[in-house]
């Protein structure tokens, strides 16, 4: 059976919304024959976050010495059994119908590596509030997201992102930075893959007091300019080699990571 994955990084004291990511999960209406994966990996060894769980085979979790999300979830990708990869924070949620659009964008366009959908806001009162800049859907052109970020504007965010798990492994998982480690995992894939902007929601980003980004930043947060050149340098020099990745299984669905022939 076809899997995606779904990776989500959780600090204990930050788990409170765990069950909330599982139902917008169960929520998830699937094309025919798969199913997905959920692994949570906790950013520490307390086992809070684990024991918060709901017992479901689908459900992976794990822990490791506390360092940052980039890493939790790039220890995470060695439980990754999906052929395909999104993640989720863990006071985020799935809408109705995300991973669908993501496996059948994929699936449809077998020559794109990557997707990114809209995200709407969850405030405080309970009402969603959409982003201010949503690129139009359909192709996106090569380095778009990349000049976005350039002008301190990026269109997208980083969590929307769904890809194959072996781009993902390829590109070493998420960089290690002190944030917006998924826009440099976004960015890198962009580099090296061509991609796609799904027109209906992906994420909803739930603002409240215990987010990294404070709620009266902007959706899409700005960053630093030394943690921008970062992300630039990065996905500069990778469009500038010159090589591309190529999706596995054109015109196929992606096999799961257990059977694929590499």
């Amino acid at each position: 059976m076809p899997l995606i994955s779904v990776v989500t990084a959780v600090l204990a004291g930050k788990h409170q919304f765990l069950g909330e990511v599982y139902k917008s999960l169960l929520g998830q209406r699937m094309p025919p024959d798969w199913d997905w994966q959920w692994i949570v990996q906790e950013d520490g060894e307390t086992g809070i976050p684990q024991a918060a769980l709901p017992t479901d085979p689908r459900i992976s979790a794990g822990s490791g010495p506390r360092s940052r999300a980039s890493a939790a979830r790039t220890v995470a990708l060695s439980r990754v059994d999906g052929a395909l990869l999104r993640t989720v924070d863990a006071d985020d949620l799935l809408p109705e119908g995300a991973l669908y659009r993501d496996i059948t964008t994929l699936i449809d366009h077998p020559t794109i590596g990557w997707c990114v959908s809209p995200t709407v806001d969850l405030v405080r009162d309970g009402s969603l509030r959409s982003g201010p800049r949503d690129p139009n859907p359909g192709p996106l052109p090569p380095g778009f997201l990349a000049d976005g970020e350039r002008a301190g504007m990026l269109q997208v965010h980083g969590m929307t992102l769904c890809t194959y798990a072996a781009l993902v492994r390829t590109l070493g998982g998420w960089p290690a930075l002190p944030m917006q480690e998924d826009v440099g995992l976004l960015l890198a894939a962009e580099a090296v893959a061509e991609g796609w902007m799904i027109q209906e929601p992906g994420l909803i980003y739930r603002r409240w007091s215990g987010n990294t980004t404070d709620e009266t930043d902007k959706r899409i947060p700005s960053v630093g300019n030394d943690l921008r050149t970062v992300l630039l340098d990065r996905a500069d020099q990778l469009r500038a080699i010159g090589w591309r990745w190529r999706p596995p299984g054109v015109g196929q669905r992606p096999p799961s990571r257990a059977v694929q022939i590499t």
